[in-house]
């Protein structure tokens, strides 16, 4: 899952991501606590490779799930706790969202050596 970098290091190409962008409302109101759970259930799939995740002070936010195939993604979304919290989503924690699932056919990265 996440490197001491914090970066997911994923496997080499094709693997598939789900990007979630979304807008938050005001106020917590049980989403810190259920987006952990959400993170700790979606981790004990079958082919979930990792998760990156960011949220800016405007309550912009992209998280981004990194996964084997869709059929792995696919179970995630029938999952009954992950569609009590899209519920809750709708209802209570986000303003506006967008999903997007996409097939990863190239990656690449960099990462600087530590000084010693």
């Amino acid at each position: 899952m996440s490197s001491p970098t914090g970066l997911v290091r994923t496997p080499a190409p094709p693997y598939y991501v789900v990007i979630f962008t979304s807008r938050r409302t005001d106020g917590d109101h049980g989403y810190g606590a259920m987006a952990e759970k959400m993170v700790e259930l979606g981790s004990r799939y079958d082919g979930f490779l990792g998760i990156d995740s960011a949220r800016g002070a405007d309550g912009l936010g992209i998280t981004v799930s990194y996964w084997r195939d869709e059929a792995a993604i696919s179970a995630w979304k029938r999952d009954t706790e992950h569609q009590k919290a899209q519920r809750g989503g709708r209802k209570a924690w986000y303003a506006d969202y967008e999903v997007r699932v996409a097939k990863v056919e190239r990656a690449y990265g960099f990462a600087r050596e530590a000084a010693t």
